[in-house]
């Protein structure tokens, strides 16, 4: 059976911690320039300082002071103190190429253990699913875990999560 369910959360490239790309999905490409947009708060087609640390903050990024302020300074090439959309797009895109896929699907995993039991139940997986408007329906996810859980407990433990997203 074919059960999609994670791809509301992992794109299919990011699969393989092996075969990390060398370039960004469409996806990507487009939540950087969605995030560029919406934290240009004056429409200048520039960042500055605050604007800049706050886009790389929703991106994910946990970035300190010293970090942006270094960034800005070498890329701000024309000695505004700001960074220009090609350059965030720059930045960020070589910052989401060097994520730690283990990490993130690590961050995933704990949204469906919510009360961080190590385990995914069918009652967490239900709730997930509906809060993702997924249709998946009881017999669904009921395959779903039977299919992956490789110790026979009932329910998908981390190990049994990785193994699940690089299945094809």
């Amino acid at each position: 059976m074919e059960f999609n369910f994670t791809s509301s959360i992992f794109p299919k490239s990011t699969k393989s911690s092996k075969d990390r790309r060398h370039e960004l999905t469409p996806e990507e490409n487009d939540e950087i320039k969605e995030v560029f947009e919406l934290f240009d708060n004056d429409k200048d087609n520039e960042l500055d300082y605050y604007e800049f640390k706050i886009a790389l903050r929703a991106l994910g990024f946990d970035i300190h002071k010293t970090e942006v302020e270094g960034l800005m300074h070498d890329y701000d090439r024309q000695g505004t103190d700001k960074i220009t959309y090609h350059d965030f797009h720059e930045i960020a895109a070589e910052m989401v190429l060097r994520r730690d896929l283990r990490d993130e699907i690590l961050k995933a995993f704990k949204l469906f253990d919510d009360d961080e039991t190590g385990k995914i139940s069918l009652k967490k997986l239900r709730s997930v699913a509906r809060e993702l408007d997924d249709n998946a329906n009881e017999e669904e996810l009921k395959a779903m875990i039977d299919e992956f859980d490789l110790d026979g407990d009932g329910e998908i433990n981390f190990d049994e999560f990785m193994a699940m997203l690089s299945s094809d």
